[in-house]
């Protein structure tokens, strides 16, 4: 593989390949947020679409090495290859990105075989958008978890206090030590959430954000909504 060059970095600017779905809420999101974004997909009527909405959008196969020098992606320290179907596609660019010089690619993969070619030829991050979904609605249809963040094997997740908390402070419920569960922050109704400590009392109807390992929150998430009695946990 060729060695990194230096060159002039874009400040605050990334590089976002496929304007499908998943890129163009990356490319909307990154927009949102004040940065610079440079989005690249080959379909004319993508590009048109987004024109109005993003930094900069431009037409071309980004397989292409000649294409990529043109456009200065070796200015860019951020990319995402947000291709997915098209393997082969995929692949080629993010070689061809890691080979131009940006330091660190994010990059959408199908498959776990995918993903490693990814890793392999210069990918420094791989997601699975369709994978990580699907835990997350699965988690939210079976339990009563509201929303569900997992990453190797902890989560943070919101919920519904349960009833074995309410007029409770958290200091003294010992969820922690029972359930293996902390709580992060704490919200009543019409309210904004607030950070959680051991003198926070939960009420009836209050969100809560805990974190923990995927099994705690799983056991702690199921626990009775509409009685105030104690649950032996097991």
């Amino acid at each position: 593989m060729i060695g990194r060059k230096t060159n002039r970095r874009v400040p605050e600017s990334i590089l976002v390949v496929g304007l499908g779905r998943f890129g163009s809420a990356v490319a909307k999101s990154l927009v949102d947020m004040g940065k610079e974004v440079l989005a690249i997909d080959e379909n004319p009527d993508l590009v048109q679409r987004w024109s109005s909405e993003l930094t900069h959008v431009v037409q071309a196969d980004t397989t292409d090495e000649e294409a990529l020098r043109q456009l200065g992606v070796a200015s860019f320290d951020r990319a995402v290859v947000a291709i997915g179907s098209d393997i082969e596609a995929s692949v080629l660019t993010v070689l061809a990105l890691s080979e131009a010089g940006v330091e660190e690619i994010w990059a959408k993969a199908i498959t776990s075989k995918h993903g490693k070619i990814l890793e392999r030829v210069g990918a420094d991050h791989v997601v699975y958008p369709e994978r990580q979904m699907g835990k997350r609605v699965a988690h939210q249809i079976s339990g009563s978890l509201d929303d569900y963040l997992e990453f190797e094997g902890y989560a943070l997740a919101r919920i519904k206090a349960p009833a074995i908390l309410w007029g409770v402070p958290l200091g003294k419920s010992d969820i922690r030590s029972r359930y293996r569960i902390t709580a992060v922050g704490v919200r009543r109704a019409g309210e904004t959430f607030t950070y959680a400590d051991q003198d926070t009392i939960v009420h009836r109807g209050d969100d809560l954000v805990i974190s923990g390992s995927v099994k705690a929150i799983e056991k702690f998430s199921a626990l009775p909504h509409d009685a105030p009695e104690r649950i032996d946990e097991g």
